[in-house]
Order: C-alpha cells, then sequence, then structure tokens
C-alpha cells in the first residue's frame, strides 16, 4: 500500500502521555491512517530514527488577530512546533467594529500587547464589520498552521455601547441583551469562545484602562449565558486579582451558571509572590467539584527584554536618553560611547511617573544577561548587580556596556513574572497540576518587549532534559500538556494526539540537539515595523495536514493552515456521524 507520507522509525510521544515507543506513521488526505509497522512505502519519507515524534503543538494563549489579516506565517509560534495557535485572548481584537472606532482598538492593541500603531494602521485592512465578516476574510486566507479565533469582549462592549463602553460605565440590561446576542452569533460563525480582561496593566497606548476592567458579573454572565443556549463556546480571563477568593468565587458562579468552560490566566507575582496558590487552590476545588475550570499557565518567567533597539532599556526615562532615543541605533551607539555624555546619562536618575519605569528598570538585582543560548532559570550570580559588584563598579555602568554590545544589539532579561523568588519551582507546582493548561506565550504580541512565543520549546529544553536546579517532567508528560490538553480544552478534538483518524499535524523533533536561541530583531511588518523573533535548531520537520511546512528549520513555501471554525469532531464521534 502507499501512503501519502510515512514517519519511520520515530520515538513516538503520542500526546495521552503513555510511555513513548517506537513506531512508524502513515498519513493519507492529511490524516494519521496507521501507527504501528507500516510495510508499505510513502509517497514522501521520513526517517525519524533516533529522533521524538509528537503531536502538533496547539498554543491557546496568542495575538495573532492582526498577523494573520496581512501574513501567511504565523511565527514564531510555527517555527516552534505549533500547528494550531488561538487567538483573541484577553478581550482585544479588532472586531466587531465600527470605522469610527478603527484608531481606538488600534490604540488599546498598541498599548495591551505592545504592537505599534503604524504596523497595525498600515497593516489591518478593515473588511470586515461584524465578527462574522473578521471570520470570513480570514476563512479566504492560506496559513503555515491553523489559526482559530474568540470574541474579543473590548471590541465587543465598545460595538455595543460606543462611548460608554469605552469609558467602562455599566452596561444596562438593553446592552447586556446586545451583547449577548452578538456573543452567540460569533460562536454560532466558528469562534471558538469568548475573551475579557479585568487588569490595570491592560491600557490603551494613551494611558486608559482597558474598556472591561470594571465589567459586572451580570455583564460577564449575560454573555456566559448565551453561549450556554447554544452549548458552544469557552471563556478566557485574565484579572489583577487584588482579592483572589472573591475573583475566583465570581468566576465559580459564572461556570455554575453557564457550564461553560472557563480559563484564567495565573502566573507569580513580585508583589504577592504565594499569592498564585489561593487562586490555584480555588480552580483546583472547582475541577474536583466536577466544574469546567483551568488555570493557564506558563513554565518559564514572562520576561521583558531590555534594549536600545526596543521599546524600553534602563535609561528610557533619563533625560539625557531621551534626547538620542528617536535617532537611529548607530548614533545612538556613538553617543553613548561618548565619554562625556556617559558620565552625563549616569549622573542621572529616571524621570517619570510610570511605576514600571521607576521600580522596574532600576531592579538591577533582578536584571540579567542573555547569552547566545538563554537560560531562563537563571542564578543570582549572573545579575547585572552581581556581576557590578563582582568587577567593583555601578550596575548602571554594568547595564550599559551590555545594551552597547554586538554595537547596540545587546539585551537585557527581566523576569516579570514567575521569578519572584528567583526560581522556578512555582512554576514546576502550577504546571504539574491537572487544574491548569500551559499557556500564556502571547504569540504575535508584545514585538519590542517580549518574545515568549517560544514557551513550547522551552518547555520541552528545560522542563524535561536540561533543568538543573529542581524536578524535571517526563517528556511524554509535557508532549501531552500542550497537545492533547490544550487542544481538547478549546473543543478541538479532532487534533493533539497521533492515532488513526487524528489530523496530521506532527513535529519531528531532533530532541538530543533541540536548541533554543536569542531572540533577535527583525523589521518585516507593515510598515517596516521592528518586532522581536526568536529561533530554534532541532525541528526536523513540522507537520501541517500532512504537508510539511518547516523542514530542519526553513519554510518550504507549504500553506496548508486555515481558519478553524468552531469546536471539532473527534474522529470517533465524525465516524459515528456518517454511519
Amino acid at each position: 500500500m502507499t501512503h501519502d507520507l510515512i514517519i519511520r522509525n520515530g520515538f513516538v510521544a503520542d500526546g495521552t502521555g503513555a510511555p513513548g515507543r517506537e513506531a512508524d506513521i502513515a498519513v493519507d488526505d492529511g490524516r494519521i491512517t496507521a501507527v504501528g509497522h507500516i510495510p508499505g512505502k510513502g509517497q514522501t519519507e521520513i526517517d525519524a530514527r533516533g529522533q521524538l515524534v509528537t503531536p502538533g503543538f496547539v498554543d491557546v494563549h496568542t495575538h495573532y488577530d492582526g498577523q494573520a489579516t496581512w501574513g501567511d506565517a504565523l511565527t514564531p509560534s510555527s517555527i516552534h512546533g505549533v500547528t494550531t495557535a488561538v487567538m483573541g485572548n484577553c478581550g482585544v481584537g479588532f472586531a466587531p467594529c465600527r470605522a469610527e472606532d478603527h484608531d481606538r482598538l488600534i490604540r488599546l492593541m498598541e498599548g495591551v500587547e505592545d504592537i505599534p500603531f503604524p504596523v497595525l494602521s498600515t497593516g489591518l485592512p478593515w473588511n470586515w464589520e461584524s465578527f462574522p465578516d473578521y471570520l470570513d476574510s480570514l476563512s479566504d486566507k492560506a496559513f503555515d498552521i491553523d489559526v482559530a479565533a474568540q470574541l474579543p469582549h473590548a471590541a465587543l462592549r465598545v460595538f455595543v455601547m460606543g462611548e460608554r463602553g469605552a469609558n467602562r460605565e455599566e452596561a444596562s440590561e438593553t446592552d447586556i441583551a446586545a451583547m449577548a446576542k452578538l456573543a452567540k452569533e460569533a460562536v454560532m460563525a466558528g469562534a471558538l469562545g469568548f475573551s475579557t480582561s479585568r487588569t490595570l496593566n491592560h491600557r490603551t497606548s494613551d494611558g486608559q484602562p482597558t474598556p472591561t476592567l470594571t465589567a459586572s458579573e451580570a455583564e460577564l454572565t449575560g454573555i456566559a449565558m448565551a453561549l450556554k443556549d447554544i452549548d458552544r463556546g469557552v471563556l478566557q480571563f485574565v484579572s489583577d486579582f487584588d482579592d483572589p477568593k472573591k475573583e475566583a468565587a465570581m468566576f465559580r458562579r459564572i461556570v455554575e451558571a453557564s457550564g461553560r468552560p472557563l480559563s484564567v490566566s495565573l502566573a507569580q507575582s513580585d508583589l504577592a509572590p504565594e499569592g498564585w496558590r489561593t487562586l490555584l487552590g480555588a480552580i483546583e476545588q472547582a475541577v474536583d467539584d466536577g466544574l469546567p475550570m483551568r488555570a493557564q499557565v506558563c513554565g518559564r518567567p514572562v520576561g521583558v527584554l531590555l534594549g536600545l533597539d526596543l521599546t524600553m532599556n534602563p535609561f528610557s526615562a533619563h533625560p539625557s536618553y531621551r534626547k538620542i532615543k528617536d535617532q537611529p541605533l548607530a548614533e545612538q551607539v556613538a553617543a553613548l560611547r561618548d565619554p562625556d555624555f556617559r558620565a552625563q546619562l549616569l549622573s542621572e536618575e529616571p524621570e517619570t511617573d510610570n511605576p514600571f519605569a521607576k521600580v522596574m528598570l532600576r531592579s538591577f538585582g533582578k536584571m540579567f544577561t542573555l547569552d547566545a543560548v538563554p537560560d531562563y532559570e537563571p542564578a543570582a550570580d549572573r545579575t547585572v548587580e552581581a556581576i557590578a559588584k563582582e568587577r567593583g563598579v555601578s550596575s548602571e555602568d554594568v547595564a550599559l556596556d551590555i545594551l552597547l554590545a554586538e554595537d547596540g544589539h545587546g539585551m537585557l532579561y527581566l523576569p516579570f513574572l514567575n521569578y519572584a523568588q528567583g526560581s522556578l519551582d512555582p512554576s514546576y507546582e502550577m504546571l504539574k497540576s491537572t487544574a491548569t493548561i500551559p499557556g500564556l506565550s502571547d504569540g504575535g504580541a508584545h514585538v519590542g518587549m517580549i518574545c515568549d512565543g517560544s514557551f513550547p520549546t522551552s518547555m520541552l529544553t528545560h522542563w524535561t532534559r536540561d533543568r538543573t536546579r529542581g524536578d524535571r517532567f517526563p517528556v511524554e508528560w509535557i508532549v501531552k500538556r500542550q497537545t492533547a490538553d490544550t487542544a481538547h480544552w478549546m473543543g478541538l478534538n479532532d487534533r493533539g494526539l497521533i492515532a488513526p483518524g487524528y489530523r496530521a499535524d506532527l513535529n519531528v523533533i531532533d530532541y538530543n540537539n533541540l536548541t533554543l536561541y536569542k531572540p533577535e530583531i527583525l523589521r518585516d511588518l507593515p510598515a517596516s515595523g521592528r518586532r522581536l523573533m526568536q529561533r530554534a535548531s532541532g525541528y526536523t520537520a513540522t507537520i501541517v495536514a500532512g504537508q510539511v511546512i518547516y523542514r530542519d528549520g526553513d519554510p518550504t513555501g507549504a500553506k496548508p493552515g486555515r481558519l478553524v471554525r468552531g469546536a471539532q469532531h473527534s474522529p470517533a464521534i465524525s465516524r459515528q456521524a456518517a454511519e
């Protein structure tokens, strides 16, 4: 028998968490047709002997809402083994939207997700108004990987309430009914669910809080009940959790009333290093009680990258630096290497009311160097402060030297979340909980500050192979977490497993040599916009719907990815329906 594709002799971690085994995999018409010893031939064959074969990774937390409209490669996610990306998280996106609100939603995305206004205003085609229109515009496109969308609350609220919604006025019963109706229509048209934000960290580029910050429980419940009516759709929330017990209790009531699955972002904060335990405990109790709730967690610090050519650096708020910040990088470097200018800069204090710039950008005891192969669980002796003490100079001196390296392309790494105590032990505890799923990569966002779309790769390298400062996980378990667990949570039950009938979304990985590299800067966004990119070596092949989209890290040009409309049935259910 001849098959479209056969992957031979790989060590298969099939997504179930079961011990891996050596097996062949046959693929026909974009589906897996056999797993085991396969005697036939493949029109294409990949020798995976000595390599790890996994289902394609399903990333449930990205922000490709804009990039998907102007591009066909959902990088960086697709170069890290992701074969399905879910966007529309955190309540931000671009549909539904009336023409007069285009700039408003761009400013919100610019502020929340650090995607510059010129990039979005140039790149977005705005050939939609309603959310179904937005999905229709994406349905006409081909991508390297599959993409699925959620309905963002901020866009929905402004669409229904206009200026009142943007100003966070309380929604009336009529407003709630209108939002519920549109939410139902969006999910019926193919949205995977609904997302919202309740955090002060999410602001427009001109400093205004996100329109959803203070949305009432009645508003959130009304929208969730609309999804109950059609028995479809997930809910995704992000919150400050100033009162974790109160907020978690509200989430539980929404789930109890609607029956819809709800996930919420969870990370360790420096301000309350043990606070995450309260929220996770509440979600674990809800899960024990049979409620569909999860915390979305990540396997490394949420790290801000600082550099002269990035959004921020430790001198961003210094008067002298402000004079040169808009100059080309080479001119900045020349000025900063001038002894007199340098001395003046280092004598100054930041002039800003921005708490992040005043506190975090001066936190040299939490600021780390970034090597060619980054260490995402760095020890305290690698901080800028520690290096300065060793050299007998100021932390500012060391920081500036690092930034000036590589002709001004040097970077500093500032763990913002998940590293309050200088280790990833809390992340380990979050990951191992049955009430969590891995997420929060933010692929497509934070283009000048954060580069975490590579989470799937570091989950494999750090947590199953390289970690030296604590416990690790079996490779099969980590594979399950970011394939079957994430796919099934989102209702994408046709993928995430290596078994007959499932989509042939697969990775062939040179596991022993899988390497994640230091982020770099590209200028390939609309309007020549800048973005951070992080590459890896060791992905022998990434396959989407049976087609190889990357081979040894290089794109093949194949674009089998499409918009996924709504939840997908498992192969067993599909077969039963056909019969």
